[in-house]
This record gives C-alpha cells, structure tokens and sequence, in this order.
C-alpha cells in the first residue's frame, strides 16, 4: 500500500513539473508585458525610476528577473530635465509576451505597421489578458507620456503628468490603447502608445474614468 502511494506522488509530482515546465520556461524568455498593477498612485510612477523598478519587481515575481527591464515611457524637458524618448530606452529587440508571441523584432517594426500588440498579444508579466473595450471594468488605456513614435513631447502642455510624479488634479498623460480599440476608427483610437491625454487629472479615479488603471509598458533591454 505504501509502495503504491509513493508511486502516485512521485506520478503526480511529474506530472506538475510537465506541466509547469513549458509555461515558466515562456516566461523566464519574457521580454514584454503591461504590468498587472500600477503604483496605485495613478499616474504618479515615482518618475522613470520609481516605474522601471515596477517593471523590475514585476519581471522578478514572475521569473523573468534575470533581464533588465525599463518601462516604456517618454519624459519632457520640464524642470530643467532632459527629455527621454521611450524608444531610447527599451532596447533594441526582439520582444515576446510571456507565452513567446513576439510583438516586435525592432524598434522600427514597434512603432510601425508591423507591431504585434493587440488585446491577445499585450498580456501582463503573468502571461494574462488585460482588460479592453467591452470588458468591466475596461482597463485599455495604458501610460505611455509617448508620441506615436515613441519619442517625448515638447516642453508645452503637460503630457507626463509631471514626468511621472504627479497623482492630484493638475496635469495630463498620454494614454495608449493596448487592444487597439476606441470610440471611432481613426488611426489614435487604434493606437497603442498614443490615443488621448487622460481627463480630469493624475490621479488613479481620473484614469479609471476613461478606461484605465494606472498601467504601463515593461520592455527588456537584454
């Protein structure tokens, strides 16, 4: 009786390691996510640090840690700060999601036709969906403070909610659609890392208001 129940754990226990293998295999070559939390702070990321240590934390839980990972934002030159493009600083690629459907070989290819972002492709660092148009709550409009080829804003109107450190009513930031979804048609409503500046402010209760929850891009420069 023993042998036989030995015999079934150890069964068992081979099965799980099948089982798990193959996924935690696809993950640890994860070079893409949108985060599964944001600060909780709307759009205040503890500036460009403070969101790439959230990518990093993120990456680590999920056993991609081994990578550098850097999120996915542009910077204005405010403050005398200089501006950051958000493709400068996210490598060079390829990028896979964490099930290895790859959403760009280049940096070019990301900002151009040939990007593979969509709702079914754009997972989170646990290789799960994130909410888009039509789901409750909708939660497609991910930060990006980028222009629609990744690079910053001029010094004018704010679109980085203060480079990332403002959580109040004052300030904008612009906004992607990650299922490529909006009320019309046209080319920003379909756009991943541009589609519209939030409304109402930084804070997390203005981002949900126009469908979103404080989430960015995470990218591995290595």
């Amino acid at each position: 009786m023993k042998r036989v129940t030995c015999f079934k754990l150890v069964a068992a226990a081979g099965l799980l390691a099948f089982a798990t293998g193959p996924v935690q295999a696809q993950t640890s070559e994860m070079t893409f996510f949108i985060t599964s939390a944001g600060s909780g702070k709307g759009a205040d990321l503890g500036g460009l640090a403070g969101a790439d240590a959230i990518c990093q934390r993120l990456a680590q839980a999920a056993g991609a840690g081994s990578k550098t990972w850097r999120a996915y934002l542009s910077t204005q030159a405010i403050g005398g700060a200089t501006a950051v493009n958000a493709r400068d600083r996210i490598g060079a690629g390829p990028w896979r999601n964490a099930k290895g459907a790859v959403i760009a070989t280049s940096v070019a290819d990301l900002h151009g036709g040939a990007a593979g972002l969509t709702k079914q492709t754009a997972l989170n660092e646990k290789g799960e969906p994130v909410n888009g148009r039509g789901d409750t709550p909708n939660q497609h409009d991910i930060i990006t403070g980028s222009q629609a080829d990744g690079t910053a804003f001029g010094p004018g109107e704010d679109r980085t909610c203060g480079n990332y450190t403002k959580s109040a009513a004052e300030g904008a930031v612009m906004l992607g659609h990650h299922d490529r979804t909006g009320l019309d048609e046209s080319p920003p409503a379909k756009s991943w890392n541009t589609s519209h500046p939030s409304r109402g402010g930084c804070s997390q209760e203005a981002l949900r208001g126009t469908g979103g929850a404080g989430l960015f891009y995470c990218f591995a420069t290595n």
